[in-house]
């Protein structure tokens, strides 16, 4: 059989490709001349054109011709939006199914955080605290059904711990009211918590992850300590459904060659994110299941108006 036109030319430098950064869940917006693995793209794959898009941006590319040259660097709230807009009555605007994962870049689970001078010294005792007065606690987010928003609610249902949320515009923000006071916990990203962490302001109790964390090797997983709540928040690459095999490989075999370069490890690690590469069969696994649990959490949670 004689191989498409497609697959005959398809080159990572042959054409300008066109990658959406969302931010969708992310602890801060990230323009992308600051997105590191918008930065590390257009250096592996040639002439890449970054536009950050958000929610319209993936929907974009889920429409977009199954080509190799309209991809999606997307953050792991992803996973949940379809369910969100149908929680709001909205037609989503897209569907899991119509990307196809290429890689995963980063993974970092988030981390249970309080203030150092806080007296909880264990999630036990934040938990009983909650429970002895159930007005008591207030956790903040990054926005409703967030990256931080989404591991606190599967911590409470987990544990039975009895406390509010508090919306903010972002990540950074919620951080900041809780070193003032204003909220007593949250579920911090790594790399937001790790200067407050470093400077002694902030104390870490625990974190959502499946494994120990190489920068907090002696901070137990909530899992680890009987709460069956895990949650990651992770990068990737994904193309429109439906591209052609060969295209997908030669993706793939970018990507790979991309993630190993030291400078790029170096970058991530500075951030508080160091790589944690996962190839495409692997991801469309890790995914598969990653988006289960958070669109139970999402239905758990219910419409928030």
């Amino acid at each position: 059989m004689a191989r498409s036109p497609l697959r005959a030319r398809w080159k990572p430098h042959s054409l300008p490709s066109s990658v959406t950064s969302n931010a969708s869940g992310s602890p801060a917006p990230v323009a992308p001349s600051q997105n590191p693995s918008a930065l590390a793209l257009s250096r592996g794959l040639g002439d890449v054109y970054n536009r950050q898009g958000g929610v319209i941006g993936m929907g974009s590319v889920a429409r977009a011709k199954p080509n190799g040259y309209t991809l999606l660097l997307s953050l792991s709230g992803i996973s949940g939006l379809p369910e969100a807009d149908r929680l709001l009555g909205r037609k989503p605007a897209f569907q899991l199914d119509q990307f196809a994962p290429i890689a995963r870049i980063t993974a970092d689970p988030n981390l249970l955080v309080v203030r150092a001078d806080a007296p909880w010294r264990s999630v036990a005792e934040l938990v009983a605290a909650s429970k002895a007065d159930p007005q008591a606690l207030n956790y903040g987010s990054s926005g409703v059904y967030g990256a931080m928003h989404l591991p606190m609610e599967m911590f409470k249902a987990a544990s039975g711990a009895q406390i509010t949320h508090v919306p903010f515009s972002g990540g950074s923000p919620a951080l900041v009211s809780l070193m003032s006071g204003q909220i007593q916990t949250a579920a911090a990203g790594v790399a937001n918590a790790t200067t407050f962490l470093k400077s002694g302001k902030m104390r870490a109790l625990a974190h959502w992850g499946s494994a120990p964390l190489a920068s907090l090797p002696d901070l137990p997983s909530l899992k680890s300590l009987g709460y069956d709540a895990e949650f990651t928040q992770w990068s990737a690459l994904f193309a429109p459904a439906g591209v052609p095999g060969e295209v997908t490989t030669r993706l793939r075999e970018a990507m790979k060659k991309i993630v190993a370069q030291p400078a790029l490890q170096q970058t991530f690690a500075s951030l508080g994110s160091p790589i944690d590469y996962m190839d495409a069969p692997e991801f469309a696994r890790y995914w598969q299941a990653d988006a289960q649990r958070v669109q139970a959490a999402v239905r758990r949670i219910g419409k928030v108006d």
